[in-house]
């Protein structure tokens, strides 16, 4: 099949694709079910799986893609880290500070008590920050802030814990690539073989204690494998065509759809890359704002009665705040961070020891 179609590796141009498009279009999705889940306490679902969780699939797979384009590239494992962290870790830190100093403030007061009342309690606001530096979500709210449709303490930012399995996946590519897998390809598709293994057992009901990062690795690495097999993976509409009832099967006849169509979920997300029309490579990547800082806009909103809009309203006037936001957090904070990547130190070689 790869001698009848193009290769993946044939049309890919990385001036010309579609994945930042289908980057900001699967966090649109993600900010649409969550406006739902906040506003009304309901968000749809696809057979067994929510849209936002199959969404936010979608993203591990891009990225796994990129991530291990990036890796090979750069051919440094200093410069491989600095990148991913300047990619992830700027823009989480504003949005935990932001979130805390003025989004909880603003949601106590929509609760019905005072500003300060963020600082009291077993969880303040100070504590949101501290106990979710290291980016592994430990605490989700603060004592003060009310969930306005459940009741009970609010979650302030119901987004950002993917990220930690995000960050994660990014030292997963770094260890395989260390360790060579990256290049021997037969390694690399006995690791992916291995994790759909798994992930079949955890769909019969095996307990492997690691779910959410079993999910997460197994569709990052896919991802990461369409880069590494480009040359070898066809490119096919009828290929395409044939993933779609695969992956609609695995999710009305399985628990996890990715038992069944995990690879045909990744391939369909590849061959979109290539094959979209939608090739434009926007100056402001708001992919990342928009997904980190739609859920706090949300949480104030439905605080302040704006589910009173109804559905279409609500989550309309959500995505265009999150879109400023994911704005300013572009201009003022990703976007400097990233001007970052080639700095001096990154580049200087590492001091030699010296022999007695």
């Amino acid at each position: 099949m790869p001698g009848r179609y193009p290769t993946l590796a044939a049309l890919f141009d990385p001036r010309s694709n579609s994945l930042n498009v289908l980057r900001l279009t699967l966090a649109v999705t993600v900010a649409v079910v969550h406006g739902m889940e906040n506003g009304f306490g309901h968000q749809p679902q696809v057979g067994s799986t929510d849209l936002g969780s199959l969404a936010v699939d979608g993203f591990f797979v891009i990225s796994g893609f990129l991530v291990a384009r990036s890796f090979l590239r750069l051919g440094s494992l200093r410069r491989y880290a600095w990148h991913r962290f300047l990619r992830i870790a700027p823009g989480f830190w504003v949005c935990l500070l932001v979130t805390a100093a003025v989004v909880a403030p603003l949601a106590a007061v929509l609760s019905g008590r005072p500003a300060t009342a963020v600082l009291e309690g077993p969880e303040t606001a100070v504590s949101y920050v501290t106990a979710n530096a290291a980016l592994l979500m430990r605490q989700f709210g603060v004592s003060a802030v009310t969930d306005p449709v459940e009741g009970g303490q609010a979650v302030l930012d119901g987004s950002l814990w993917t990220l930690f399995f995000e960050a994660c996946c990014y030292g997963a590519v770094a260890a395989l690539g260390v360790l060579g897998v990256l290049r021997r390809r037969r390694w690399l598709l006995l690791a992916c073989g291995l994790l759909w293994a798994a992930t079949i057992a955890s769909a019969a009901g095996v307990d492997l204690g690691t779910e959410l990062m079993l999910r997460f690795l197994f569709v990052f690495l896919l991802g990461a494998a369409g880069h590494v097999f480009a040359d070898r993976v066809p490119v096919s509409g009828l290929l395409a065509a044939a993933c779609v009832p695969l992956v609609v099967a695995g999710l009305h006849l399985l628990p996890d759809h990715r038992a069944l169509a995990g690879p045909a979920f990744a391939y369909l997300f590849l061959w979109a890359a290539v094959r979209l029309p939608l090739r434009q490579d926007p100056r402001w990547d708001l992919s990342y704002g928009l997904y980190v800082y739609h859920w706090p806009i949300q949480l104030l909103l439905a605080l302040a009665g704006a589910a009173a809009l109804g559905t279409a309203g609500f989550v309309a006037l959500s995505l265009l705040l999150a879109c400023a936001a994911a704005a300013a957090s572009w201009l003022l904070v990703e976007s400097p961070a990233l001007r970052l990547k080639d700095a001096a130190w990154v580049e200087a070689p590492l001091p030699r020891r010296r022999t007695a």
